[in-house]
C-alpha cells in the first residue's frame, strides 16, 4: 500500500477511536442521570403506590389453565 493510504487509514482509525470514547462517556452520563432520577423518584410521596400500579400494567398476562 502507498504511504498516504496508510496515513489516511490511521487517521480514520484515530477518529473512530475518539468517537467511541465520546459515545462511552455519553452512555456513562446517561447512566448517572438515570440513577439520580430514580433516586429522586424513590423519595417522592406516593412512590410505592405508583410502583404497584406500573408493575401491574407491565405484568405479562397469566396463561389460562388448560382444562
Amino acid at each position: 500500500m502507498k504511504e498516504n493510504k496508510l496515513i489516511e487509514m490511521q487517521n480514520k482509525i484515530e477518529a473512530l477511536s475518539r468517537i467511541a470514547q465520546f459515545v462511552l462517556g455519553e452512555i456513562e452520563n446517561t447512566k448517572t442521570m438515570a440513577v439520580g432520577t430514580y433516586q429522586v423518584m424513590k423519595e417522592m410521596p406516593g412512590y410505592e403506590e405508583a410502583m404497584k400500579i406500573v408493575t401491574e400494567k407491565v405484568k405479562p398476562p397469566e396463561e389460562e389453565t388448560k382444562e
